[in-house]
C-alpha cells in the first residue's frame, strides 16, 4: 500500500533537487541494506539519463545493484522523479521476488508520483515531520567502500 492520503493536499512544485524514501520504501531499504549514498548515486545517474524505464506520469524504473552483485541479479527501484526539483523513491522489490509489476500497481504509482511532485514546500517539511517522508542524506557513504576496495583487486 502506498502511503501518501496523510498528506491530504496538493500543491505547486518547487523545494529545490532533494532526495526522499516513502516510509515503505525505507522500510524495503533496510531490510535489503541500501544505503542513501546508493540512493544518490542512482539519482545522479539519472539525471545523467541512465534510466532504466520511463513508465509516465513521472514515474521511473531504476535498477539497483545487490551488494555483492551486479544490477541484473538486484532490486529494481520506482520512484517519482522530476530533474531539478524532487526525486521520491516510492517502491522497490527484488528482481529474484518479482518481475514485474501489475497494472493497477502502475496506476498507484503514477497517482501518488502526482501527488509527491506537486507538493509546496510546506508541505513536504510536513510529511518530513509525520514521518510519510524521509529525506536522503547527500554526505552519508555508501557502505560499499570495503566492496569497492574488493572489486578492484
Amino acid at each position: 500500500m502506498l502511503y501518501f492520503g496523510a498528506l491530504g493536499v496538493y500543491g505547486n512544485r518547487g523545494v529545490g533537487s532533494r532526495i526522499f524514501t516513502t516510509k515503505t520504501f525505507g522500510r524495503f531499504c533496510r531490510k535489503a541494506a541500501i544505503s542513501d549514498g546508493t540512493l544518490t548515486s542512482a539519482v545522479e545517474e539519472i539525471e545523467q539519463g541512465l534510466i532504466d524505464a520511463d513508465l509516465g506520469g513521472g514515474v521511473l524504473k531504476k535498477r539497483i545493484a545487490r551488494a555483492g552483485s551486479g544490477k541484473s541479479g538486484g532490486y529494481r527501484t520506482l520512484l517519482a522523479f522530476r530533474s531539478g526539483t524532487r526525486t521520491v523513491f516510492i517502491f522497490g522489490f527484488a528482481k529474484s521476488a518479482m518481475d514485474n509489476i501489475s497494472s493497477s500497481q502502475l496506476a498507484s504509482l503514477k497517482d501518488a508520483a502526482e501527488v509527491y511532485l506537486a507538493l509546496t514546500d510546506d508541505q513536504v517539511e510536513e510529511a518530513l515531520r509525520i514521518g510519510a517522508l524521509r529525506e536522503v542524506e547527500y554526505g552519508e557513504e555508501e557502505n560499499d567502500e570495503e566492496a569497492d576496495g574488493a572489486e578492484d583487486e
